[in-house]
């Protein structure tokens, strides 16, 4: 049977070679099996028969049985058909603008037709425009379900007259010729434990619903064995990575890691940070690879989870590297580190694009011969020159702004590859986390240190300005400092240049000399200018900064206390929570207050109320993950990986637990998937492996 879903779609009849070039080229049809899985956006309900006088002006789909009596033009240079309709209860009026002759000549008086369009009505006589027409007798023949489906489409092909009844008329065809005989994919103990339909029922009733209720167990089944085969993969690709990527176990716990924990810890650990470490430690201790993603967020303390990870990799004799993607963050971490590393004796460098010739040098020399223990940098530690005594563990920070290949430079630099800690502080969805990284182990940092205040948010429109800014004032007053941020949209950067100016000017006459002083910082100024201003702000030499987007990462000041972000709606989510993490680093009470016009679209509405309601980082990422979907959170480089043609991860996160669930119990007992009756999982699990998709992407 799967021979013939292989045969490319113009041999279907009905189809032809021109219809199968479009196809192919605007919805990547090619073959049966691939409109087989082009599945419908959504249904109208056609189970429904409406008379006449039961019409309701509500702008939706009807269908109504009824005769034409008779037909007439009317108007002189815009000329209209209108027939009268009528069903014994009433009489409404279709009407045509284009194809009257056609309509003229085809349509039949006083046969029974069922019509079907959007019924509104005028003067109190409703009427139909270009109605879809069935002769009565047809439409009881036809292989039609109640619900009917509306598929997905593209201008082009609605030019080209490959229409939503086209579709479906191929669909139909397709189902024919094939007689339907799908081969079943999941084991029959999988199907009897969660009571699925099988396999032919549900793209049967997926394309030709015959009830609400079998449309909804059809879609359960396509949505579940989809998101099954995805964990699938991703487990079994965790399981090989364990068994077959040797790493170094460390399992000694010396001086450094013990000398730091009991005499040099600047506070005590959160219970999340000792959770995470024990988890690391676990990993580190086994003979292989360690491929762990840290989340937490933006003041959580990863750094110290980060470095205490490293000093075990000295304890057992090995070096250790840090990556960050910008030189700003990478000096950001070296400082962090450099400070409560200080009192160890350890021998920390950093290596960035900035570092200079002579002090390159000495560091490719001391890595070499190992007197270097701990190294942090940007893409500059990928580069050839740069090699280890052994490398045993490489963490990588953001770790979604470096590609695979940069990646894999870092794992060859030692023979047996390095134990790999992955952090972000863009918390992740955990719907997302587990299809982007299900074959990595996650360790979730969820509190945050002791003697940090919540921030309080707050949303105020430009006319509150003057009450902002007088609380601004009593601020400064109790010594604390402020950022505001305007945002930057590259399209528009002379209009974004020109809101920050204006905006500074106006700031600098509301806050003026000698009592207050102004900082600013934009991505038009020069690196140094922008680390003098950053330096001047940071020892408190200003109380402001004024600043676009460029703070989101990498600065520390721990004495600033309110976080102003001007026109927040045209933010993300994401961006907003980064933003308001750079204040609430001290012991004060923290203000994050977001400026908007009065005008809100609804999403805009959403993120403001989420971001006063909670502080969490996961939450909002889920109510972000809801309003812009995931390929718009993964960025470009990655939203090509759930090419999910049933499934959605906002909608069917149980759905897709419950997967997760049942692959890992699959494969714990039968991880070659060699038992006969998993014979037909292991055939499709190979087929999908074959093709060029999601496994790529992944990490």
């Amino acid at each position: 049977m799967n021979n013939l879903l292989e045969t490319p779609i113009e041999y279907l009849k009905g189809v032809g070679p021109a219809r199968g070039e479009l196809l192919r080229k605007e919805l990547g049809i090619h073959k049966y099996a691939d409109l087989i899985n082009l599945y419908p956006n959504r249904y109208i309900d056609r189970t429904r028969y409406y008379r006449i006088n039961e019409l309701l002006n509500s702008n939706s789909e009807v269908q109504v049985v009824g005769k034409v009596i008779n037909i007439k033009s009317i108007g002189e240079k815009r000329t209209r058909l209108v027939a009268t309709f009528t069903d014994g209860t009433g009489e409404m009026e279709l009407v045509w603008f284009q194809g009257q002759k056609w309509i003229r000549e085809n349509l039949k008086i006083n046969t029974p037709y069922v019509v079907f369009g959007k019924a509104t009505s005028f003067n109190g006589v409703f009427n139909m425009a270009h109605p879809e027409m069935e002769l009565l007798t047809e439409h009881e023949q036809s292989l039609r379900s109640a619900m009917q489906p509306i598929y997905p489409s593209t201008e082009k092909l609605v030019q080209r007259g490959i229409t939503n009844k086209v579709v479906n008329k191929i669909m139909q065809q397709l189902f024919i010729e094939t007689q339907a005989l799908f081969t079943e994919t999941l084991p029959g103990h999988l199907i009897n434990e969660l009571q699925l339909i099988p396999k032919n029922a549900a793209l049967f009733n997926v394309h030709f619903p015959k009830s609400q209720d079998l449309l909804a167990r059809a879609q359960f089944r396509l949505k579940f064995e989809e998101l099954f085969f995805i964990q699938l993969q991703l487990i079994t690709k965790n399981l090989i990575r364990k068994h077959k990527i040797k790493g170094n176990p460390f399992d000694k716990v010396g001086d450094y890691f013990t000398g730091f924990y009991q005499n040099h810890l600047p506070f005590e650990l959160t219970g999340a940070q000792k959770r995470v470490l024990k988890e690391i430690r676990h990993d580190m201790g086994q003979p292989a690879q360690m491929n762990r993603l840290l989340q937490g967020d933006v003041g959580s303390g990863k750094t110290i989870v980060a470095l205490m990870s490293m000093l075990l990799a000295l304890d057992n004799g090995f070096q250790a590297c840090l990556m960050a993607p910008t030189e700003i963050l990478a000096n950001q971490h070296f400082a962090g580190l450099n400070e409560l590393a200080k009192p160890l004796g350890i021998n920390i460098k950093i290596l960035t694009g900035s570092t200079k010739t002579s002090e390159r040098k000495i560091i490719h020399e001391q890595l070499e011969s190992g007197e270097l223990h701990i190294i942090i940098g940007t893409h500059a530690l990928l580069e050839d020159k740069v090699q280890f005594k052994n490398l045993g563990l490489a963490i990588i920070d953001e770790q979604h702004r470096f590609g695979v290949e940069q990646r894999s430079k870092l794992w060859h630099k030692n023979e047996i590859p390095p134990h790999v800690l992955v952090m972000t502080a863009t918390p992740i969805p955990r719907t997302l986390a587990m299809s982007l990284y299900g074959d990595l182990d996650i360790s979730v940092i969820d509190e945050l240190p002791p003697g940090r205040k919540p921030i309080q948010t707050v949303h105020r429109y430009d006319s509150n300005r003057l009450k902002v800014w007088a609380f601004l004032k009593e601020e400064i007053a109790k010594g604390r400092q402020i950022y505001i941020v305007y945002p930057l949209i590259q399209e528009s950067e002379k209009m974004d240049y020109k809101d920050l100016m204006d905006g500074y000017e106006s700031i600098s006459r509301d806050f003026p000399l000698p009592q207050y002083s102004v900082s600013i910082v934009h991505g038009k100024m020069k690196p140094s200018e922008k680390d003098s201003e950053m330096e001047r702000f940071a020892k408190g030499k200003t109380n402001i900064m004024v600043a676009t987007t460029v703070i989101e990462v990498g600065v520390n000041v721990p004495n600033a206390s309110v976080m102003i972000i001007e026109s927040a709606e045209r933010f993300g989510l994401s961006q907003l929570h980064q933003l308001r993490g750079r204040v609430g680093r001290g012991a004060e009470q923290s203000y994050c207050i977001l400026m908007t016009g009065q005008k809100l679209s609804n999403d805009s509405k959403i993120r403001m109320d989420t971001m006063c309601r909670t502080n969490d980082g996961f939450e909002i990422s889920e109510v972000d993950l809801k309003l812009r979907g995931p390929g718009d959170i993964m960025g470009k480089q990655q939203s090509g990986v759930l090419n999910l043609q049933i499934a959605d991860l906002v909608r069917d996160k149980d759905i897709l637990q419950l997967a997760r669930h049942h692959a890992i119990k699959i494969l714990k007992d039968d991880a070659a998937l060699a038992r006969p009756e998993h014979t037909a999982m292991r055939n499709a699990f190979l087929e999908m492996s074959k093709k060029k998709s999601i496994w790529n992407y992944i990490s």
